[in-house]
């Protein structure tokens, strides 16, 4: 198993991108090595050693290497991006696009996320125990497909557009979400079991589970009797008609 624990030398006013943060660039590799690779900051590169504080323990391959960030990184973007194995454990905040199309592994948030949260992630597992921003697997501007695969779990609330152009994987919200949820799906599943409001809108294929109140439900869904899941009886809704949609919309 190799461990790297990284903390910040001190906190930053502009945001690092650190998209090179993940396990697959960490594997195999000594704190030296480490240092020296590179992040954004502002208009310009530098060695991640310039920003943190590195410890390095063992050696071993991406499967097998943890990341660990001690402290608040809420102004660190990127965080998992592109990551295919091994596991990120982050004690604090965190900055936007943190686990961004990532294949594979595990990352598990002990703090807030910021928006983009998985944002068209493939594989993988992300463990949210905070509250969640705006478009938590969502795809960005301009792209079609939001999340993939994989699975994202948040242990408390999020904001609005939850799962925006979902075509595939898991979506799981303890807690509530804001406005419309699963806006433009095209497959995977959400399940949320706080409140909703305005779900599924221009939904054409996937499923969306609420098992608290939704406020607003959308007038072109058409109620098709009830389905039970798990042993819980929900109303059916199939739509969205307006754009032909066949995702079916269970609510409790």
């Amino acid at each position: 198993m190799q461990v790297v624990k990284l903390s910040l030398k001190k906190a930053n006013k502009i945001p690092i991108e650190a998209d090179n943060i993940n396990p697959d660039n960490f594997a195999g590799k000594p704190a030296e090595e480490i240092k020296v690779i590179p992040v954004w900051y502002g208009n310009g590169h530098y060695p991640l050693g310039d920003f943190f504080n590195v410890e390095v323990e063992g050696n071993d391959s991406v499967e097998n290497t943890k990341i660990v960030f001690d402290g608040d990184v809420s102004r660190v973007k990127r965080i998992g991006q592109n990551m295919s194995a091994g596991e990120i454990e982050i004690n604090g905040n965190v900055d936007m696009h943190c686990g961004f199309g990532m294949k594979g592994g595990k990352v598990v948030i002990n703090g807030d996320a910021d928006s983009w949260l998985g944002c068209e992630m493939a594989g993988g597992e992300i463990v949210l125990n905070g509250n969640a921003s705006y478009y938590v697997g969502a795809g960005y501007r301009g792209e079609a497909c939001g999340m993939r695969g994989g699975k994202i779990t948040v242990n408390g609330n999020t904001k609005d557009y939850l799962g925006e152009h979902m075509c595939g994987g898991e979506i799981l919200v303890k807690g509530d979400v804001g406005l419309l949820p699963a806006i433009s799906n095209n497959g995977g599943k959400i399940v949320i079991e706080g409140n909703a409001t305005m779900p599924a809108s221009e939904m054409k294929n996937g499923t969306v589970i609420i098992k608290s109140a939704v406020s607003d439900l959308l007038p072109s869904y058409k109620e098709e009797g009830t389905e039970e899941v798990e042993g819980v009886t929900y109303r059916k809704f199939v739509g969205d008609v307006n754009v032909g949609g066949k995702g079916v919309l269970l609510i409790k």
